[in-house]
């Protein structure tokens, strides 16, 4: 939802910009795909207030007097801007002017990236805690600008909100290719929208991959300088060394403090994470066993997350040659490609959290608190119960929110035509 409202508001200043109804009537189908999306959404983030409460309480005891007041900062600047504005967004556009149509989706973008603010600044600082003094066994805030811009923070918005947008760009361009080949034997005219938001979408990510890549290569050094144990077991380094090779594949052994087998390019890694060849790179041996975070989720998800990231780049460089030779929309493999790619943003977002959250183990607060140590006094049934009560009552709501969206999907975007002879669309003057 952070990438699609940006998105909406993209193609609601297109329109208004220009006059050409093909992007109202885009913006008319994929407002639907976001109000389900932005639902969903919500349910799923009640989650976690009650689990802090709950499974959590004494990670909650501990950062209570930091964390409380961000998530409170998140409801009160983003939550309620997003709340207030998204009814008229969503079902305003014939009762206000289309200016304030326009206000109203862009303070909902702007909501998102304001939510995404305070509850990247929150995790960020669980991984580079600042500003916050331990008093009677809690942390208690003594520099709020140190708490909020705590050092892993910028670099990880930006990252995140990247993440975001390319989540988006990919998510409608596989979506639109697969309306383009589901209407190939059609008029043109029928998958005009199509064609439009997958063109959209593939100039996004051609411009903003590169850029995501290299802000992710930035995140990397920032991993090495702040959190060098997380940064061990993403390249399974056991010792420290420079001339560090870029393991492309390998079987760690936390038992033997090895590596089993491997394969890799010589004194790459070094020069990748130091961005000099005889870079020295610290090991996980320079810490006792008990602080080291498990290494094969966090070595195979960084690898997962790296590769997806090289097929987005390379879905985007192969869209441009398309271009320049005039066949995107109708080079069957291409859209077959970008369609196979719909969910590759979601699944890089989440081997990325994947790598930052349990790299950080075995602490829920780098350095300071413990996991082992945060979790509630709860017996292994409860903690089961409820946990096999939310899986199947979120299969139930997300199985039929998908079932919707598929639908949404299968229809597509009505054709121009018909939008305007409805009233749905209407030529702006």
């Amino acid at each position: 939802t952070i990438g699609l409202a940006s998105f909406l508001a993209r193609l609601e200043a297109q329109w208004l910009w220009t006059g050409n109804p093909m992007y109202r009537n885009l913006y008319r189908f994929w407002v639907k795909v976001f109000a389900v999306s932005f639902g969903l959404g919500v349910v799923s983030g009640i989650v976690m207030s009650y689990q802090l409460g709950t499974n959590w309480s004494r990670y909650s005891d501990f950062t209570g007097n930091v964390l409380g007041p961000l998530i409170q900062y998140e409801v009160i600047t983003a939550f309620f801007l997003e709340a207030g504005f998204l009814g008229i967004m969503l079902f305003g556009w014939d009762r206000v002017g289309d200016r304030l149509h326009f206000v109203s989706t862009c303070m909902v973008a702007i909501g998102t990236l304001i939510s995404a603010f305070w509850i990247l600044s929150a995790n960020s600082w669980m991984q580079t805690p600042a500003g916050f003094t331990i008093e009677n066994g809690r942390a208690v805030a003594t520099d709020w600008w140190q708490v909020i811009f705590n050092p892993s923070f910028p670099i990880r918005y930006a990252h995140m909100v990247l993440g975001c947008f390319l989540t988006t760009a990919f998510a409608v361009a596989g979506m639109s290719a697969w309306m383009i080949l589901r209407a190939r034997k059609e008029p043109a005219e029928k998958v005009a929208g199509a064609r439009l938001s997958l063109s959209m979408a593939l100039w996004f990510a051609v411009i903003f991959t590169p850029i995501q890549i290299f802000v992710g290569d930035t995140h990397g050094l920032a991993v090495l300088k702040l959190q060098p144990t997380k940064l061990a077991a993403i390249e399974a380094n056991w010792d420290r060394q420079d001339n560090m090779p870029l393991l492309l594949f390998a079987i760690p052994n936390m038992e033997a403090e090895k590596n089993d087998f491997e394969i890799g390019i010589p004194r790459l890694g070094s020069f990748i994470l130091t961005h000099d060849f005889s870079g020295v790179v610290p090991g996980l041996k320079d810490v006792p066993r008990d602080q080291r975070p498990p290494v094969w989720p966090v070595f195979y998800s960084f690898r997962i997350m790296v590769a997806i990231g090289m097929a987005m780049l390379g879905l985007s460089l192969w869209s441009l040659y398309l271009r320049w030779k005039g066949t995107l929309f109708s080079n069957r493999w291409f859209l077959n490609a970008a369609m196979l790619m719909t969910p590759s943003g979601f699944g890089a977002v989440l081997f990325g959290w994947f790598t930052a959250e349990i790299g950080r183990q075995p602490y829920i607060v780098y350095g300071q608190l413990r996991t082992a140590d945060a979790h509630s006094p709860l017996t292994v049934n409860a903690v089961t119960t409820s946990l096999v009560a939310f899986l199947i009552a979120y299969a139930f709501i997300f199985g039929f929110g998908s079932y919707y969206l598929a639908k949404l999907l299968r229809k597509g975007p009505e054709p121009l035509e018909e939008a305007i002879r409805g009233g749905d669309v209407a030529q702006k003057p």
